[in-house]
């Protein structure tokens, strides 16, 4: 509805909220901000893992509430914790962050396997199919872009495949999990944990069954915004439109 319309910044990386082929129709350029956020949101990765392997949220309230102060020990746990050094990281979607949030596994001593659209050849990295990848791995961070393809990858098939005693980790997109089904997965102890920096809806409807699902961490959609990654943003959206004005457009999403 805005004939004179010519370019169309994304102050992010995801482009799901543009129609892109309607915008190329019309002759609009639309950018987007890539790997701006990729050292934040690996970052978070790990934050919301290493919140489920130990339970740092649970004992951190309960000595607050005063449970160490009366124990008859010098330590008590409230609940199982886990060492991430030998076990299997599935990275789902393997790019910039998928490869950052790869490398920070190594470190911790993990085994990385890894979906991607192309096999890649990477030191250290095996790259299997999703289902091997689901029945495989003790902790599965999504990083894929949220397509029709892609929407729901995270079922009640695919939860089906995987350990009892794994995580669920997604700061890409809401949709890529069938939220029902992961909550449900959840309450009954099919999976151990989820932590998640998106939802499908945000924010989310206070009948959100996540919202209220055991050992769920749940984030406001912050994982990439801390002030360096911000800044990243705002460098590079300034960028692509002076960029555009000149008539040598960069990072534009929706041409070929």
């Amino acid at each position: 509805s805005l004939p004179k319309l010519k370019y169309i910044g994304i102050l992010a990386t995801g482009t799901n909220v543009v129609n892109l082929a309607a915008a190329r129709e019309r002759g609009i350029d639309v950018t987007n901000i890539p790997a701006y956020s990729a050292p934040s949101v690996s970052q978070t990765v790990f934050a919301l893992l290493l919140s489920l392997a130990n339970q740092v949220t649970v004992h951190d309230k309960a000595v607050h509430e005063g449970e160490w102060e009366n124990c008859e020990d010098f330590c008590f746990t409230k609940a199982p914790l886990m060492e991430l050094s030998g076990k299997t990281l599935g990275i789902v979607g393997y790019g910039m962050i998928g490869g950052m949030a790869a490398e920070i596994g190594r470190a911790f001593g993990m085994k990385v396997i890894a979906t991607a659209r192309t096999p890649k050849n990477i030191e250290g990295v095996e790259f299997v199919e999703t289902d091997e990848l689901f029945s495989r791995s003790d902790v599965i961070s999504l990083h894929c872009p949220l397509t029709e393809q892609t929407k729901g990858i995270v079922n009640a098939g695919r939860i089906a495949l995987m350990k009892k005693s794994a995580f669920i980790i997604n700061t890409g997109r809401g949709g890529l999990v069938d939220e029902k089904t992961l909550a449900d997965a959840l309450n009954s102890g099919r999976i151990a944990g989820a932590g998640l920096d998106v939802l499908s809806t945000e924010p989310p409807a206070p009948d959100n069954p996540l919202l209220k699902a055991k050992n769920c961490v749940i984030t406001p959609h912050i994982a990439w915004a801390t002030r360096e990654s911000r800044a990243r943003l705002i460098a590079t959206a300034a960028a692509n439109l002076d960029a555009f004005a000149k008539g040598e457009p960069v990072n534009v999403v929706n041409r070929g």
